[in-house]
């Protein structure tokens, strides 16, 4: 392993994702970078990148992480929690903007529709909260919406949404989480706490021994958990999909490590 540069640029990444933990060893092994890797804590047994440091928690809003980033004299900040995690790149380009630090949001590419797949879209949780008490299901192939029989639903939005649909009675809930949820739960549910990466066989035994009707997710992106697209697919389920929530207007954004690793070389050379 290669130790940080003396004197190498300072980057705070703001982290959580795969993505995250692969620029953040490139960064330490191969830029040279002295990189402080941040968590918001949420997972107990968090993965963490060998090659930096790492600091768990939150920062106290946009005025809390500003003030980290010139008590740890940070050079660049960048981006590269959850699509999902709004409140946190707000705050990010808040503190950027006030303290005049560059700012890089690394999203990776959301999920793209496929011949087969029976997908509809909606902008938010409470959307799918919406639509999902809608729903008919259609046992002999994709589903409808507006009244009917209750459904068996498999819902992988992460814990953060799950009180939005504790006051749907009349769905069966398959909930899969990394740790265990808080207690506000519809009342109609199993918990399956698992972690990825998933197989499409596996989903596709999920789907199958569940009786699943539909699949509720957000729009992350990745392989890790793709493979329930594919078993959705393949058994024509249909799938609602939450929209990510837009990056913070005026930021820098790069959708792979190796252009996170470019936006950066451009910044330390431009300095």
């Amino acid at each position: 392993m290669t130790a940080p540069t003396p004197g190498g640029p300072r980057v705070l990444l703001l982290g959580g994702t795969g993505e995250a933990r692969r620029l953040a060893c490139a960064l330490t092994e191969d830029a040279g970078c002295d990189v402080l890797y941040s968590l918001a804590g949420r997972v107990r047994d968090p993965r963490v990148p060998p090659s930096c440091r790492v600091r768990v928690g939150g920062f106290g809003g946009p005025d809390g992480l500003a003030a980290l980033l010139r008590a740890e004299r940070i050079d660049t900040l960048i981006d590269a929690t959850h699509p999902f995690a709004a409140r946190m790149s707000a705050s990010a380009a808040t503190a950027a903007a006030a303290t005049g630090h560059p700012l890089l949001v690394l999203r990776r590419p959301g999920w793209r529709e496929r011949p087969g797949d029976h997908w509809q879209r909606v902008p938010s949780p409470p959307a799918a909260v919406d639509l999902v008490e809608r729903f008919i299901p259609d046992r002999r192939g994709a589903g409808t919406v507006a009244g009917g029989d209750p459904p068996r639903v498999f819902l992988t939005t992460g814990r953060g949404d799950l009180a939005l649909f504790a006051r749907l009675d009349r769905p069966w809930f398959l909930i899969r989480c990394v740790e265990p949820p808080d207690p506000a739960l519809p009342p109609r549910r199993a918990i399956l706490l698992d972690r990825g990466p998933f197989d499409v066989d596996a989903e596709r035994d999920l789907l199958r021994r569940h009786r699943i009707d539909a699949v509720v997710t957000k729009d992350s992106g990745g392989s890790m958990t793709a493979a329930k697209l594919t078993a959705a697919r393949e058994l024509g389920l249909p799938v609602i999909m939450i929209d990510r929530p837009p990056v913070p207007a005026g930021v820098d954004v790069v959708n792979s490590v190796e252009a996170a690793l470019r936006w950066l070389a451009g910044c330390t050379d431009a300095g």
